[in-house]
């Protein structure tokens, strides 16, 4: 018992005395000075392809970062060091107590043993310095800026298409953190997103929104407009849940029941008419003319089929001035 509980000390103070080891050596002062203080390469980018000159890094050669002739890409500027920081020193193989000289911008972890991958908000600044504008203008307080998301968890830079932007491959990179959303896809109903018709960013804008939940508009039926424009009106006489939010009577990404419903008719519309002119037991003795079947008990036409849709069909308002309760 005693040699095992020593045994288990000694593995504890190793494994703390190389944790300790690479915390130094991740925060010595000096090799943080020397990747921080660099001057750019003399040949930009042809001095970073002597050595990086393989997949996937070569790949940034097929993007529109690699434009020359465009003052606005980093290509034209200083190349791979427009991104990375200034690397000379790195590029000649300087180094710090052994340690290569790395560049002052890491985007994944490095196999040098104590160096981290660098912290999201160097990586962020990174990007912004060219892409602050536009879509990403509302990225400083967004919910994935706050949650600590950097531009390259989501985006792909050395490839000739970032998945990212494209149709069919867009969702999947969504899903890697939603995977709530993931499972509502597979619903029976769901907007067509694997189909590869419909993306996230359809809806959403993931760089920050003055919206709820990272939407496109300032408001649900705004965002739902822009596909549905047949339910914007105005219309002669409207149901008041349809103007409120579009989200009372439906799921957005996937349901068990048809038209992305949360329940299925006449259970929804019960949710708020439960009481009035059709009362909600599932069965009656009357026919509909009042006459009573006597032992017989029959399923009331109002809960079959579509439920009461089979009479109010223009459930989203009606134009009709006899649509006073949205019948056909």
């Amino acid at each position: 018992m005693v040699r095992g509980t020593s045994l288990k000390l000694v593995c504890g103070l190793v494994w703390l005395s190389a944790l300790s080891t690479a915390a130094f050596a991740a925060s010595d002062p000096t090799y943080e000075a020397a990747r921080a203080n660099q001057q750019y390469s003399a040949q930009g980018e042809k001095t970073c392809l002597q050595c990086h000159n393989s997949h996937p890094v070569d790949l940034i050669l097929q993007t529109p970062m690699a434009t020359k002739g465009d003052p606005r890409t980093p290509f034209g500027q200083q190349g791979c060091e427009s991104c990375h920081g200034p690397a000379a020193d790195h590029a000649a193989q300087k180094t710090v107590d052994g340690k290569l000289i790395l560049p002052p911008v890491l985007f994944k972890k490095p196999l040098i043993e104590g160096v981290d991958i660098s912290p999201v908000k160097q990586r962020t600044e990174a990007c912004l310095t060219c892409h602050e504008n536009g879509l990403r203008m509302n990225w400083q307080g967004s919910q994935m800026q706050t949650a600590g998301v950097a531009c390259n968890d989501c985006h792909t830079s050395h490839v000739a298409k970032d998945p990212v932007l494209v149709k069919l491959t867009q969702p999947q990179v969504c899903f890697a953190c939603h995977a709530q959303q993931r499972a509502e896809s597979f619903e029976y109903s769901h907007h067509p997103i694997r189909e590869g018709k419909v993306v996230c960013a359809d809806c959403h804008n993931p760089h920050g929104s003055p919206g709820p939940k990272a939407l496109k508009e300032y408001t649900v039926n705004e965002t739902c407009y822009n596909c549905h424009a047949d339910k914007r009106g105005p219309l002669l006489w409207e149901h008041p849940p349809v103007r409120d939010d579009c989200l009372n009577c439906h799921t957005p990404h996937g349901s068990t029941q048809a038209r992305l419903l949360k329940e299925r008719p006449p259970y929804l519309c019960q949710n708020c008419h439960d009481s009035t002119f059709h009362p909600g037991e599932p069965y009656s003795g009357q026919n509909t003319a009042g006459r009573t079947f006597g032992a017989t008990i029959t399923a009331k036409f109002q809960l079959l089929g579509r439920g009461c849709l089979n009479c109010h069909s223009q459930i989203h308002g009606s134009n009709n001035p006899a649509g006073a309760v949205l019948l056909r």
